[in-house]
């Protein structure tokens, strides 16, 4: 197994918990402001991690059944832990969904970024649109952070970044 074939396998169960977190942040904001931007950066997210395991399929990497699973269990046992409310998500909850996408937000990108320079992926896949992958991460991160900062100030009782806060 090649450096790259393990690396792309803890980022494909990276991705599958990221997609796991998002869905469930879409449901638990159904009711928020922020629903129609966290539903629709969880199908980007889903669609994202397609493209992944195109990409591997066309590498002929084989995918770990086992690490994805593992992400999927952790994503749900994450579910378990105190957020200061008994049986209804606290505003810690949706803060600590929405955190956790922004992070894995920020990742995604430096995945793109690993794989096209340092893996020569853009080399190598030239028809892999590296750049647009990257852009659209970006964008997902833009739409959530607004949602990030109110929810952050809602659990905290801040005051929410001024402009969206993006960083």
């Amino acid at each position: 197994m090649s450096y790259l074939e393990i690396y792309m396998n803890d980022q494909l169960a990276a991705g599958v918990l990221w997609r796991e977190l998002a869905r469930r942040a879409a449901r638990t904001n159904a009711d928020a402001p922020a629903a129609a931007d966290v539903a629709r950066v969880a199908d980007a997210i889903a669609e994202d991690v397609q493209t992944f395991e195109q990409i591997m399929d066309r590498l002929g990497l084989a995918k770990s059944h086992v690490k994805p699973a593992l992400a999927t269990a952790a994503e749900r046992v994450g579910r378990l832990k105190p957020n200061g409310h008994l049986r209804t998500p606290s505003p810690l909850s949706r803060f600590i969904e929405l955190d956790a996408l922004v992070m894995g937000i920020d990742g995604k990108v430096t995945l793109w970024e690993n794989l096209r320079d340092h893996a020569g992926l853009g080399a190598r896949l030239p028809d892999v649109d590296f750049e647009r992958l990257i852009d659209r991460a970006r964008e997902q991160r833009e739409l959530l952070k607004p949602h990030h900062d109110a929810a952050g100030a809602a659990a905290f009782g801040g005051m929410p970044a001024a402009g969206g806060g993006s960083a």
